[in-house]
């Protein structure tokens, strides 16, 4: 597969949609966006106000609560963000990934889209199948969905699919309105997943993957 070209945009560069007046946003929308990490597409989601909880929640769920191991999760973004591609995505999402323990030769091997690279096992390797399935379409192979299932649990299953499509929606929402690159603020991202690394709903502490 051809390599897609994720890279940072001018100075000159700037959102297709201005960034709302957060002033003018009801009360409690302030007060939720304020709890949120400083990125840009925070700014552009208040133009949506009724759906920022609703947003911030599945993300915070995907990232803090999900049994799915974060290593394998951040892939799975990964090869989303890179097969969409959107590039805001993939630059907060390698720093994200590199926090949970992926790899700068997985990190490199996804940004060429070679996701049968030998870094990978047969775990992982099932995964991005999985979820190139999932890009392509909205029903996997019984191929695909019985590979997933000899390597994860069916709550594992059913989260990566959740996954998939939270950051097909974000992709889509980050390339239309043009959020901005981050500049400095990367470490936001970081910070809001290793805050959380390790801990899921039921209180246990989540491993890297079987390889």
């Amino acid at each position: 597969m051809a390599r897609v070209h994720l890279c940072v945009r001018g100075e000159d560069d700037m959102a297709r949609i201005p960034y709302p007046d957060l002033s003018a946003a009801p009360q409690k929308v302030r007060e939720l966006v304020a709890t949120l990490p400083s990125l840009n597409i925070f700014r552009m989601l208040p133009h949506a106000a009724p759906m920022v909880r609703g947003f911030a929640q599945l993300g915070a769920a995907i990232l803090g609560r999900a049994k799915l191991d974060a290593r394998l999760r951040e892939l799975t973004i990964l090869r989303v963000a890179q097969r969409s591609p959107a590039a805001y995505e993939w630059q907060q999402h390698v720093s994200m990934a590199r926090a949970c323990g992926a790899t700068d030769t997985e990190i490199a091997a996804l940004e060429r889209g070679d996701a049968d690279a030998a870094c990978f096992g047969q775990r992982e390797r099932a995964l991005l199948r999985f979820t190139d399935e999932l890009l392509a379409g909205p029903r996997a192979t019984d191929e695909a969905l019985g590979d997933m299932r000899s390597y994860f649990s069916d709550r594992e299953l059913c989260e990566a699919i959740l996954t998939v499509g939270y950051y097909m929606m974000v992709a889509r929402f980050l390339e239309t309105t043009g959020v901005d690159f981050e500049s400095d603020n990367v470490g936001a991202a970081v910070e809001l997943v290793t805050e959380r690394r390790g801990t899921a709903s039921d209180g246990e502490t989540r491993p890297h993957g079987r390889r």
